[in-house]
Protein backbone atom coordinates (compact mmCIF):
# COMPACT_ATOMS: atom_id res chain seq x y z
CA UNK A 1 0.00 0.00 0.00
CA UNK A 2 1.23 3.87 -1.18
CA UNK A 3 -0.14 6.99 0.42
CA UNK A 4 0.89 10.48 -0.19
CA UNK A 5 1.78 13.44 1.82
CA UNK A 6 -0.04 17.06 0.91
CA UNK A 7 -0.06 20.51 2.21
CA UNK A 8 0.43 24.16 1.19
CA UNK A 9 3.74 26.31 1.13
CA UNK A 10 3.18 30.22 2.36
CA UNK A 11 4.43 33.48 3.64
CA UNK A 12 3.89 34.18 6.99
CA UNK A 13 1.54 36.76 6.02
CA UNK A 14 -0.63 34.31 3.62
CA UNK A 15 1.06 34.45 -0.02
CA UNK A 16 1.70 31.34 -1.79
CA UNK A 17 5.62 30.22 -2.17
CA UNK A 18 4.85 28.35 -5.75
CA UNK A 19 8.19 25.92 -7.06
CA UNK A 20 9.31 25.30 -3.72
CA UNK A 21 11.09 21.46 -3.55
CA UNK A 22 10.36 19.22 -1.37
CA UNK A 23 12.12 16.32 -0.50
CA UNK A 24 11.26 13.35 1.90
CA UNK A 25 13.64 11.35 3.81
CA UNK A 26 12.90 8.07 5.82
CA UNK A 27 14.52 7.59 9.38
CA UNK A 28 17.64 6.07 7.74
CA UNK A 29 18.47 9.26 5.98
CA UNK A 30 17.52 7.72 2.64
CA UNK A 31 15.82 10.03 0.12
CA UNK A 32 11.80 8.29 -0.67
CA UNK A 33 10.33 11.24 -2.75
CA UNK A 34 10.71 14.67 -4.19
CA UNK A 35 8.45 17.50 -5.75
CA UNK A 36 8.22 21.01 -6.63
CA UNK A 37 5.05 22.77 -5.46
CA UNK A 38 2.42 24.50 -7.59
CA UNK A 39 2.00 27.81 -8.53
CA UNK A 40 -0.61 28.28 -5.39
CA UNK A 41 2.31 26.40 -2.92
CA UNK A 42 0.45 22.93 -2.78
CA UNK A 43 1.91 20.00 -3.27
CA UNK A 44 1.31 16.36 -3.13
CA UNK A 45 4.00 13.62 -2.36
CA UNK A 46 3.41 10.50 -3.53
CA UNK A 47 4.03 6.78 -3.51
CA UNK A 48 5.56 6.37 0.09
CA UNK A 49 4.99 3.42 2.32
CA UNK A 50 3.22 3.39 5.34
CA UNK A 51 5.87 5.17 7.80
CA UNK A 52 7.19 8.38 9.04
CA UNK A 53 9.23 10.68 7.17
CA UNK A 54 11.20 14.35 7.53
CA UNK A 55 10.14 16.73 4.55
CA UNK A 56 12.88 19.31 3.83
CA UNK A 57 11.25 22.03 2.05
CA UNK A 58 13.21 24.68 0.21
CA UNK A 59 12.43 27.79 -2.07
CA UNK A 60 14.72 30.13 -3.55
CA UNK A 61 14.41 33.42 -1.21
CA UNK A 62 12.89 32.03 1.69
CA UNK A 63 14.34 29.94 4.72
CA UNK A 64 14.26 26.11 4.60
CA UNK A 65 12.04 24.17 6.74
CA UNK A 66 11.88 20.79 7.89
CA UNK A 67 8.67 18.80 9.48
CA UNK A 68 8.00 15.20 10.40
CA UNK A 69 4.99 13.23 9.24
CA UNK A 70 3.68 9.56 9.86
CA UNK A 71 2.00 8.08 6.78
CA UNK A 72 -1.04 5.19 7.14
CA UNK A 73 -1.83 4.68 4.00
CA UNK A 74 -5.32 5.47 4.89
CA UNK A 75 -5.75 8.85 3.20
CA UNK A 76 -2.97 11.54 2.39
CA UNK A 77 -0.91 12.69 5.37
CA UNK A 78 -1.46 16.49 6.18
CA UNK A 79 1.04 18.79 6.65
CA UNK A 80 -0.69 21.55 6.43
CA UNK A 81 0.11 25.04 5.78
CA UNK A 82 4.20 25.32 6.04
CA UNK A 83 4.99 29.05 5.91
CA UNK A 84 8.50 30.22 5.18
CA UNK A 85 9.91 33.80 5.76
CA UNK A 86 11.43 34.95 3.28
CA UNK A 87 15.21 35.80 3.68
CA UNK A 88 15.72 38.56 5.39
CA UNK A 89 12.09 38.64 6.81
CA UNK A 90 13.74 38.39 10.56
CA UNK A 91 16.88 40.50 10.60
CA UNK A 92 15.62 44.01 12.16
CA UNK A 93 16.47 46.94 9.35
CA UNK A 94 20.00 48.56 9.50
CA UNK A 95 20.55 51.01 11.13
CA UNK A 96 21.10 54.47 9.11
CA UNK A 97 18.66 56.92 7.23
CA UNK A 98 15.26 54.50 4.67
CA UNK A 99 13.14 56.77 3.31
CA UNK A 100 9.71 56.18 2.43
CA UNK A 101 8.99 55.27 -1.31
CA UNK A 102 5.13 56.33 -1.49
CA UNK A 103 5.08 54.65 -4.89
CA UNK A 104 5.00 51.46 -3.25
CA UNK A 105 3.39 52.43 -0.13
CA UNK A 106 -0.09 53.52 1.02
CA UNK A 107 -1.97 55.64 3.57
CA UNK A 108 -5.80 54.98 3.82
CA UNK A 109 -8.75 55.92 5.82
CA UNK A 110 -11.71 54.36 6.60
CA UNK A 111 -15.22 55.79 7.84
CA UNK A 112 -18.51 54.06 8.49
CA UNK A 113 -21.17 55.64 6.39
CA UNK A 114 -24.55 56.23 7.88
CA UNK A 115 -23.08 53.06 10.36
CA UNK A 116 -24.02 50.50 7.50
CA UNK A 117 -20.87 50.39 4.82
CA UNK A 118 -17.52 51.89 5.47
CA UNK A 119 -16.30 54.18 3.06
CA UNK A 120 -12.73 54.32 1.85
CA UNK A 121 -10.20 56.83 0.79
CA UNK A 122 -6.44 57.65 0.17
CA UNK A 123 -4.34 59.62 0.98
CA UNK A 124 -2.05 59.88 -2.14
CA UNK A 125 0.62 62.45 -1.83
CA UNK A 126 3.38 61.94 1.18
CA UNK A 127 6.87 61.69 2.09
CA UNK A 128 9.20 60.85 4.84
CA UNK A 129 12.03 58.50 6.59
CA UNK A 130 12.66 56.21 9.16
CA UNK A 131 15.76 56.53 11.40
CA UNK A 132 16.87 53.50 12.37
CA UNK A 133 19.09 53.15 16.04
CA UNK A 134 20.72 51.24 17.39
CA UNK A 135 19.64 49.74 19.67
CA UNK A 136 16.17 49.89 17.44
CA UNK A 137 14.22 51.48 20.36
CA UNK A 138 15.80 54.90 19.97
CA UNK A 139 14.49 55.02 16.43
CA UNK A 140 12.14 57.56 14.67
CA UNK A 141 9.48 58.07 11.92
CA UNK A 142 8.70 61.59 10.27
CA UNK A 143 5.99 61.53 7.70
CA UNK A 144 4.65 64.96 6.06
CA UNK A 145 1.04 64.38 4.13
CA UNK A 146 -0.66 67.06 1.47
CA UNK A 147 -4.17 66.81 2.25
CA UNK A 148 -4.78 67.88 -1.01
CA UNK A 149 -3.90 64.61 -2.23
CA UNK A 150 -7.20 63.30 -0.84
CA UNK A 151 -9.12 60.72 -2.90
CA UNK A 152 -12.42 58.66 -2.04
CA UNK A 153 -13.03 57.63 -5.59
CA UNK A 154 -15.31 60.72 -5.55
CA UNK A 155 -14.99 64.43 -6.69
CA UNK A 156 -18.17 65.83 -4.74
CA UNK A 157 -16.76 64.14 -1.64
CA UNK A 158 -13.26 64.39 -2.28
CA UNK A 159 -13.50 68.25 -2.98
CA UNK A 160 -15.98 68.34 0.38
CA UNK A 161 -12.50 66.77 2.49
CA UNK A 162 -10.39 69.23 1.33
CA UNK A 163 -13.07 72.28 2.25
CA UNK A 164 -13.17 73.37 5.80
CA UNK A 165 -15.61 71.13 6.88
CA UNK A 166 -12.98 68.59 7.24
CA UNK A 167 -9.42 68.85 6.06
CA UNK A 168 -8.93 72.81 5.65
CA UNK A 169 -6.39 72.19 2.95
CA UNK A 170 -6.29 75.98 2.20
CA UNK A 171 -5.34 77.02 5.56
CA UNK A 172 -3.67 73.99 6.89
CA UNK A 173 -1.99 72.31 3.64
CA UNK A 174 0.16 69.53 5.50
CA UNK A 175 -0.37 66.60 7.78
CA UNK A 176 2.67 65.76 10.20
CA UNK A 177 3.54 62.59 12.15
CA UNK A 178 6.31 62.46 14.14
CA UNK A 179 6.95 59.12 16.31
CA UNK A 180 8.22 60.05 19.86
CA UNK A 181 8.59 56.58 21.06
CA UNK A 182 8.78 53.08 20.14
CA UNK A 183 8.54 49.65 22.12
CA UNK A 184 8.78 45.94 20.91
CA UNK A 185 6.29 43.38 21.53
CA UNK A 186 8.26 40.38 19.52
CA UNK A 187 10.06 40.01 17.07
CA UNK A 188 8.00 41.64 14.31
CA UNK A 189 5.38 43.91 15.91
CA UNK A 190 5.96 46.67 17.60
CA UNK A 191 4.27 49.94 18.66
CA UNK A 192 5.27 53.64 17.50
CA UNK A 193 3.42 56.37 19.81
CA UNK A 194 3.59 59.69 17.78
CA UNK A 195 2.20 62.98 17.83
CA UNK A 196 -0.22 63.71 14.57
CA UNK A 197 -1.01 66.75 13.91
CA UNK A 198 -3.84 67.25 11.69
CA UNK A 199 -6.09 70.66 10.88
CA UNK A 200 -3.92 72.56 13.31
CA UNK A 201 -4.38 70.53 16.00
CA UNK A 202 -1.64 67.91 17.70
CA UNK A 203 -2.54 64.77 19.38
CA UNK A 204 -0.88 61.58 20.39
CA UNK A 205 -1.52 58.86 17.94
CA UNK A 206 0.09 55.04 18.91
CA UNK A 207 0.93 53.06 15.57
CA UNK A 208 0.44 48.89 15.68
CA UNK A 209 3.54 48.40 13.90
CA UNK A 210 4.15 44.81 12.06
CA UNK A 211 7.42 44.60 10.20
CA UNK A 212 7.47 42.37 6.81
CA UNK A 213 11.75 41.98 6.46
CA UNK A 214 13.79 43.22 4.64
CA UNK A 215 15.96 42.33 1.07
CA UNK A 216 17.51 43.23 -1.96
CA UNK A 217 15.58 45.64 -4.37
CA UNK A 218 15.97 45.50 -8.38
CA UNK A 219 18.56 48.35 -8.31
CA UNK A 220 20.95 47.31 -6.42
CA UNK A 221 19.44 48.50 -2.78
CA UNK A 222 17.73 47.08 0.41
CA UNK A 223 13.98 47.71 1.38
CA UNK A 224 12.08 46.62 4.51
CA UNK A 225 8.70 46.70 4.65
CA UNK A 226 6.15 47.62 7.42
CA UNK A 227 2.58 47.79 7.79
CA UNK A 228 0.78 49.70 10.30
CA UNK A 229 -2.73 50.73 11.44
CA UNK A 230 -4.35 52.69 13.98
CA UNK A 231 -7.80 54.75 14.72
CA UNK A 232 -8.75 58.18 15.62
CA UNK A 233 -11.39 60.16 16.90
CA UNK A 234 -12.38 62.90 14.13
CA UNK A 235 -13.74 64.84 17.64
CA UNK A 236 -9.55 65.38 18.95
CA UNK A 237 -9.11 66.93 15.59
CA UNK A 238 -11.63 69.76 15.29
CA UNK A 239 -13.52 67.79 12.30
CA UNK A 240 -16.56 67.81 14.04
CA UNK A 241 -18.69 68.21 10.85
CA UNK A 242 -21.73 65.94 10.72
CA UNK A 243 -25.33 65.02 9.57
CA UNK A 244 -27.64 63.29 12.05
CA UNK A 245 -30.51 61.38 9.93
CA UNK A 246 -31.49 59.78 12.81
CA UNK A 247 -31.19 59.45 16.76
CA UNK A 248 -27.88 58.14 16.93
CA UNK A 249 -27.00 57.66 13.90
CA UNK A 250 -24.83 59.86 11.96
CA UNK A 251 -24.02 60.60 7.98
CA UNK A 252 -20.08 59.77 8.72
CA UNK A 253 -18.63 57.89 11.70
CA UNK A 254 -16.42 60.01 14.14
CA UNK A 255 -13.78 57.31 14.24
CA UNK A 256 -11.33 56.36 11.40
CA UNK A 257 -9.60 53.16 10.80
CA UNK A 258 -6.20 53.86 9.22
CA UNK A 259 -4.16 51.51 7.52
CA UNK A 260 -0.78 52.13 6.35
CA UNK A 261 1.65 49.94 4.01
CA UNK A 262 4.96 51.48 3.91
CA UNK A 263 8.17 50.08 1.94
CA UNK A 264 11.52 52.10 2.61
CA UNK A 265 14.55 51.79 0.68
CA UNK A 266 17.97 52.31 2.58
CA UNK A 267 19.87 55.83 1.53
Amino acid sequence: MTAAISGTLTTPDGWPVGGGMLTVVDGTGIQRGRAAAREDGGFVLDGLDVGTYTVIIAAPGHEPAARTVTVTGAAPAALGVVELPRVGGRVLPAPGTWQIDPVHSSIRATAMHLGLTPVHGRLRRFDGRIQVADPLENSSVEVVIDPNGVDSDDDTRDAHLRSADFLDVDVHPEIHFKSDGLTRRDATHWRVDGILTLKGVSAAVPLDVTYRGSGPDLWGGTRAGFSATTEISRDDFAISWNQSVLAGVLAVGRTLRIDIDIQAFRT
